[in-house]
């Protein structure tokens, strides 16, 4: 309801409140003024004008505007009003005190609402609630957590809407002990079967990633309304977006293994609920985008498209331009182009921004750039961040330092601009320009920004500057892994594949977590500096120390450096036991070490397996014994 409908509400009720024929004749006038003022929209001056009288209003009128100021975040009027009931009401009434510390709340001034319930000559269970609530809302869940203590100690009935706000604060801070035993209380005191704290509880297990109690309660909810569903399948989603942590190699292989039941069960869930607000399908596509499910996304959003109510918002237009970029389908993003033309998002500058990105991504640089030209009047320094990324990603380096010098004059650069710079001078070995950026970054103070400098030491060694790359290493602080993937990087570009190792090793000692990208760059000095069994080590090292699973280019990397130094055993039970069919430019390098180095056992096994992924360029088995 608006400040106008309230006012005109008002204006009826106190038309035939009791309260009208206690008031004096000027309290009367002066109440007609601050509704007037109410229904023109100038809350500020109805307050005003009520703290300038000296006598009391109706109460209904206090607690209207305690409400209004809450909707607007109006903190200086909220404590006018306060200090004007207390002045002219003795006592005032706790039910107008609590609704003052519920303003107090939702303005964020916590202080003042606990200066309130502190000083208040009698409080009730609304005191209490308002409170919690305050403290849940305002970011100190702990400090309510302890505050329903003390209520309970002091045995203070706590309701429905007590256990939801607890229930919030113990989901904040992922309280799980003390939300099963909320949950106890919610059980003795009867309220299990409100769809509300069914669905707290749902959500405080989920995001404890206690799944089978999250669904266990889902369960028991007797007819769960859209809130239920949608927080039962968010949560799902968040654990298989966090399912690749950090665990022991078995646990991480169980955790996968649920993974892939859990996706179809989230889309079980999805499907079962009997309405679907756009929430549910973002929070579904979200779950196929950040797994790279490409063609599950865009068969959910076709779905979403035949449904009637469902009324697309810019984060849906976000993720369905990420799904065109995932499978580069130009076309169907030119098609969500003319949506968004139509429906009105083309002033809406993170959708403008999202098209921006799937053009580049797609390859469409005339198209990515005609459309950062049409978004001249809105677009910010994400948008000439894209536009220099998509032309970099295509090596068209000086044309990324030309859009560089226009952006200068209408947004300001950032670490991202920056990194996107350097790494275009490395790609077109532009050394001197390189050195220009170094200094700029330097006087405009973000020569101390981790992307940056990891930028600024692949710039320097991919130009032949290796003792420069190395004084930007020693001088930065070196407690980041992109640095340290950087320069390891760099001893591998400089062909020092030992100095690559031993920087490893020194990066373990100095206690940063090595990535992916860290083995990659050991693993390829491995390859090419002819460690073999040191990179056997290192590969397995990836699952059972650091727990990270490898990519499809860990594997490719490992294949080479068995053939490459013509370790065909080792290579035979490497290729074997993928977690995954072998891809054709696997077997290809299996099939050929086979020919160098005469094993024609594995080399009739790759080129079958070669033939059935290949069928129209037939690889002859024949050729494994052709230099035996």
């Amino acid at each position: 309801m608006g400040v106008n409908d309230a006012a005109s509400l008002f204006n009826r009720l106190f038309q035939s409140s009791p309260y009208d024929r206690f008031l004096p004749a000027k309290a009367k006038a002066v109440t007609n003024s601050i509704l007037s003022h109410l229904e023109a929209g100038r809350l500020r001056k109805a307050v005003s004008t009520l703290f300038a009288s000296p006598f009391q209003f109706p109460f209904p009128l206090y607690a209207r505007l305690f409400q209004l100021c809450s909707a607007k975040r109006a903190i200086v009027e909220v404590r006018k009003i306060e200090s004007h009931l207390v002045t002219y009401s003795h006592p005032p009434p706790t039910f107008l005190l609590n609704r003052a510390i519920e303003a107090y709340g939702k303005c964020g001034c916590l202080r003042d609402a606990r200066e309130l319930f502190d000083e208040m000559p009698r409080r009730d269970g609304g005191s209490w609630n308002a409170m919690i609530t305050a403290y849940a809302q305002g970011g100190c869940p702990d400090v309510g957590l302890r505050l329903f203590w003390d209520m309970n100690r002091k045995e203070v009935f706590a309701n429905e809407v007590t256990f939801a706000s607890v229930l919030g604060s113990c989901a904040a801070i992922l309280e799980l002990c003390l939300s099963r035993q909320i949950h106890g209380l919610i059980v003795k005191y009867g309220f299990q079967g409100n769809v509300i704290l069914g669905s707290s509880l749902v959500d405080v297990y989920g995001k404890c990633w206690m799944m089978m109690e999250a669904r266990r309660m889902f369960d028991e909810i007797e007819n769960p309304n859209a809130v239920s569903w949608n927080v039962i399948v968010r949560r799902y989603l968040e654990v298989l977006l966090h399912s690749r942590r950090a665990l022991k190699y078995t646990e991480l292989l169980l955790r996968l293994a649920m993974m892939r039941m859990r996706t179809p069960e989230a889309r079980e869930l999805f499907n079962k609920m009997p309405e679907r607000s756009i929430v549910s399908w973002n929070a579904m596509l979200t779950g196929y985008t950040q797994f790279n499910l490409w063609e599950d996304a865009l068969n959910l959003i076709f779905l979403m498209l035949h449904e009637e109510k469902c009324k697309l918002d810019y984060v849906t237009l976000g993720l369905v331009l990420n799904v065109c970029s995932g499978l580069s389908n130009v076309e169907f993003g030119r098609q969500v182009h003319g949506y968004i033309y139509r429906h009105g998002f083309c002033y809406n500058v993170f959708v403008c921004n999202s098209l921006l990105d799937m053009y580049g991504k797609c390859g469409c640089l005339k198209s990515s750039y005609t459309w950062f030209c049409q978004m001249s009047d809105f677009r910010d320094s994400v948008s000439w961040n894209s536009l220099m990324r998509s032309y970099a990603s295509h090596h068209l380096s000086e044309e990324v330092t030309g859009i560089f010098v226009k952006m200068q004059q209408e947004a300001a650069p950032n670490e991202y601009t920056f990194s996107t710079l350097l790494a275009s001078c490395a790609d077109i070995f532009a050394v001197k320009h390189g050195k220009e950026i170094h200094g700029f970054t330097i006087r405009n103070g973000y020569a101390k920004n981790v992307f940056v400098l990891g930028a600024m030491v692949d710039m320097y060694s991919k130009c032949g500057l290796f003792d420069y790359a190395l004084r930007v290493f020693q001088e930065a602080s070196p407690g980041s892994v992109i640095l340290w993937n950087s320069m390891i990087l760099g001893c591998c570009h400089h062909h020092r594949w030992e100095e690559a190792l031993q920087l490893f090793e020194f990066m373990k000692i100095e206690g940063v977590r090595a990535d992916h990208v860290t083995f990659l760059a050991i693993l390829q000095a491995c390859i090419y500096g002819g460690f073999v069994e040191l990179g056997t080590q290192y590969f397995d090292s990836m699952s059972n120390v650091y727990f990270i699973m490898p990519h499809l280019e860990h594997y490719d990397c490992m294949i080479e450096l068995y053939s490459r130094h013509g370790v065909i055993d080792e290579l035979e039970e490497f290729v074997k036991n993928l977690p995954f069919s072998a891809t054709i430019s696997m077997l290809t390098r299996v099939f050929d070490a086979c020919r160098e180095y005469g094993d024609s056992k594995l080399g009739n096994w790759a080129a079958e397996q070669l033939n059935q992924l290949n069928p129209q360029e037939e690889v002859d088995p024949c050729r494994t014994s052709a230099l035996l």
